[in-house]
C-alpha cells in the first residue's frame, strides 16, 4: 500500500473520530451557556490542555517552523514567544475577574463598561480576526493535505473545514475541549517522534548548531534602526498583548470550575505552550540546514516527515499536525460564533430567546468558515494570515479593554475616543508609511487618546461599575492571579 494510501486511510479514520466526540459531548449542550462556556464546570486538565491546544496550531506548527528555516529565532518572536507571554498575562491579570463576572463573552464586558457602539467595535473585530485566524488553519490543513498526498489544497481546505464545522457546531466548547485533549496526545506523540528521529538521523544537535547560518539564534533587531525596533515590538505585542481581547481565551477564563482553576491553567498552559512550540521551530532550524533551498519553507516540517519517517509513521505524523491545525480552528470559529449569537445577533432582534440564540452560534459557525474558506484560497501563506488577522485588536481594541479591566476611571467616551484614534492611526499609517506597523501606532494613539480624553470628561461621563451577569456590582480585591 502506497504511502499516500496509509495517511488517506488514517486522516479518514481521525475525522471520523472528531466527528464522533462532537456528536458525544452535544449531549451536554443544551443552553447558550453550555454552548459557549462549557456551563462553566470546566476542570483544571481538560482547561489546561484546551488553552495550549487553542493557540497550538497551524500557524505554530507550519507557519513558525517556515519562519524559523528563514530567519532563526528572530522570525517567530511573535509565536511561541509572544502568545506563550498572552497566555501567562491572561492568567496574571484577567482570568480571575473574568471568571467572576459570569460573563459569555468579553464583549459583555466591554458593553458593560463603554456601552453598545464600543461593544459592536470590539465584536467586529474579534469575529474578523477570528475568521482570519481560521483562514490560516486551513491553508495549513490544505497544505500539508497537498504536500504528503498530492491532493489539490482546495480539497484539502475543504474538507477539513466540513469535518470541523459539523463537530463545533453539535457540541460547543465541550466538543472543543474533548477534541483538544485528544489532538494534544497526538500531537505530543508526532512532533516528539519525528524530532527524536530526524535529530538521530542527522547526527544530533551538535552537528546542527554548528552548521546552522550566521544569526540563526539571534534574538535582537539585526539593524538598531527605529523602523527594525518598531517592528520588533510589533512582533512581541501583535500576539503578546492583543490577544489578550481573544475571546477563545477569555471563553475558557470564564469556563473554568472555579477562579482558581482558571489562573492555574493558564499557568501551566503558558509553560507547555512555550515547551510544545519550541519543537516546529527547531524543527524548522533542522530543515534550514539539511534541506536548504526549499521553495515552500512552510512545507518544512512535512518534508523532513517525508524524507525520516516510515509511511506508517507518517500517517501518525499527519494525525498529529490535522490535531493541532483542528484545534485552532474550531476554537476561533466557535468564538465567532459566540460573539455573533451574544453581542450582535441583539442589533437584529431585541432580547433574543435562548434557544433563537443557541441556533445563531450553529449556524454561525458554517457560515464563518465559509468566508475563511474564501479567504483562505486567495491568501495561502499561514503565518501572514495568522498574525494579520490581530491588526483591529491591537489598534482598536485591547488599550480599552485593558484599562477598562485595571483603571476605575476608563468611561465610554474615553473608550471610543480611543478606538476611533487607534483605527485612524492604523489607517494612516498603512498608507503613508506601509514599512511601518500601523497597528502598533494604532496602540500607541488609542492608548494615548484614553488616557488624556477620559480625565477630561469624568463629569460628562462617569465610569460605570463592574457588573457581574446579575446585574450585581462585582468586588474588585484580589484580581491579581497569584497561586491560591
Amino acid at each position: 500500500m502506497s504511502t499516500e494510501a496509509i495517511v488517506l486511510i488514517g486522516v479518514g479514520l481521525y475525522l471520523f473520530i472528531m466527528i464522533g466526540v462532537g456528536l458525544y459531548a452535544s449531549r451536554q449542550t443544551h443552553t447558550l451557556s453550555e454552548f459557549i462556556v462549557a456551563g462553566r464546570q470546566m476542570p483544571p486538565l481538560l482547561l489546561t490542555t484546551t488553552i495550549v491546544a487553542t493557540w497550538f496550531g497551524g500557524g505554530t506548527v507550519l507557519g513558525a517552523s517556515g519562519a524559523a528555516y528563514e530567519d532563526g529565532l528572530l522570525g517567530v518572536v511573535a509565536d511561541p514567544f509572544g502568545a506563550a507571554l498572552c497566555i501567562l498575562l491572561v492568567g496574571l491579570f484577567f482570568a480571575r475577574l473574568f471568571r467572576r463576572l459570569k460573563l459569555l463573552t468579553f464583549v459583555d464586558f466591554v458593553e458593560q463598561r463603554y456601552g453598545s457602539f464600543a461593544a459592536v467595535v470590539a465584536a467586529v473585530s474579534s469575529v474578523a480576526s477570528n475568521v482570519g485566524w481560521v483562514a490560516g488553519m486551513l491553508v495549513a490543513f490544505g497544505l500539508l493535505f497537498e504536500s504528503l498526498t498530492g491532493v489539490p489544497l482546495e480539497i484539502g481546505i475543504f474538507a477539513g473545514a466540513v469535518v470541523i464545522f459539523v463537530y463545533t457546531a453539535v457540541g460547543g466548547l465541550w466538543a472543543v475541549a474533548l477534541t483538544d485533549f485528544i489532538q494534544m496526545l497526538i500531537v505530543v506523540v508526532g512532533l516528539g517522534v519525528l524530532l527524536v528521529v530526524v535529530l538521530d538521523d542527522v547526527g544530533g544537535w551538535a552537528t546542527i548548531s554548528a552548521a546552522v547560518p550566521e544569526g540563526t539564534f539571534r534574538f535582537l533587531p539585526r539593524e538598531n534602526t527605529g523602523e527594525q525596533w518598531l517592528n520588533y515590538l510589533r512582533a512581541w505585542v501583535i500576539f503578546g498583548v492583543a490577544d489578550i481581547s481573544s475571546q477563545s481565551l477569555m471563553q475558557r477564563a470564564m469556563a473554568a470550575r472555579s477562579e482558581r482553576v482558571a489562573v492555574r491553567s493558564f499557568y501551566f498552559a503558558s509553560a507547555g505552550y512555550l515547551i510544545f512550540g519550541m519543537v516546529p521551530v527547531l524543527l524548522g532550524i533542522i530543515a534550514s540546514v539539511t534541506m536548504p533551498g526549499l521553495e515552500d519553507t512552510e512545507a518544512a516540517i512535512p518534508a523532513l516527515a517525508i524524507a525520516h519517517l516510515h509511511p506508517v509513521a507518517i500517517a501518525v505524523f499527519v494525525g498529529a499536525i490535522l490535531a493541532v491545525v483542528m484545534s485552532s480552528a474550531d476554537s476561533a470559529l466557535l468564538s465567532a460564533a459566540s460573539l455573533i449569537s451574544r453581542n450582535l445577533l441583539p442589533l437584529v432582534k431585541r432580547d433574543p430567546t435562548d434557544r433563537l440564540s443557541l441556533l445563531v452560534a450553529r449556524l454561525s459557525i458554517p457560515a464563518c468558515g465559509l468566508f475563511a474558506i474564501g479567504i483562505a484560497f486567495k491568501a495561502q501563506i499561514v503565518y501572514d494570515l495568522v498574525i494579520d488577522a490581530n491588526v483591529l485588536l491591537l489598534a482598536a481594541v485591547i488599550a480599552p479593554l485593558i484599562l477598562g479591566v485595571w483603571w476605575r476611571r476608563a468611561n465610554r467616551v474615553g473608550a471610543i475616543a480611543g478606538m476611533l484614534s487607534g483605527v485612524t492611526a492604523w489607517a494612516v499609517t498603512s498608507l503613508v508609511a506601509p514599512g511601518l506597523p500601523g497597528d502598533l501606532i494604532g496602540l500607541f494613539a488609542s492608548l494615548l487618546a484614553m488616557l488624556v480624553v477620559t480625565p477630561l470628561t469624568q463629569t460628562l461621563d462617569p465610569p460605570r461599575p463592574v457588573l457581574d451577569s446579575d446585574g450585581n456590582q462585582v468586588a474588585l480585591d484580589r484580581r491579581f492571579g497569584g497561586w491560591s
